[in-house]
């Protein structure tokens, strides 16, 4: 599935799955669950929660590693080029500046939208103070 293209999809194999991700403009995504819950994530916050191991890190034989984070801006860093159903458990998403090895599990991927509507919604109610 290309993030071009109207982005509807089903996988009945999955205990929780996206039935829409939508690529709205050139900062922000839709995507819709088979709960019915639906979140506009802006790319930069779903870039930052790549969960590959170059970004992310990981654990081998007890030994943790963590990513050097540099303040680097590759251009396309935020602009998603493309998204592919991984079987019936994830989504994996391409950028426009090459990164392609973030691998989103459909429950990271609810997970990652859960805080973010819960970060929106404590932006929105401060600014109602």
């Amino acid at each position: 599935m290309s993030a071009e293209t109207d982005g509807s999809f089903f996988h009945p194999g999955a205990d929780m799955h996206p039935v829409q991700f939508k690529k709205l403009n050139d900062s922000e995504i839709f995507i819709k669950w088979d709960d019915g819950s639906e979140f506009t994530l802006s790319m930069k916050y779903l870039r930052d929660r790549c969960p590959c191991a170059s970004c992310a890190g990981e654990s081998v034989l007890w030994r943790e590693y963590k990513p050097t984070t540099l303040p680097v801006l590759t251009p396309g860093k935020y602009n998603l080029k493309s998204a592919e159903i991984v079987g019936n458990y994830a989504i994996a998403l391409t950028w426009v500046d090459g990164h392609n090895t973030g691998i989103y599990a459909f429950d990271h991927l609810k997970k990652i939208c859960a805080e973010y509507g819960k970060a929106a919604a404590a932006i929105e109610d401060s600014q109602k103070k």
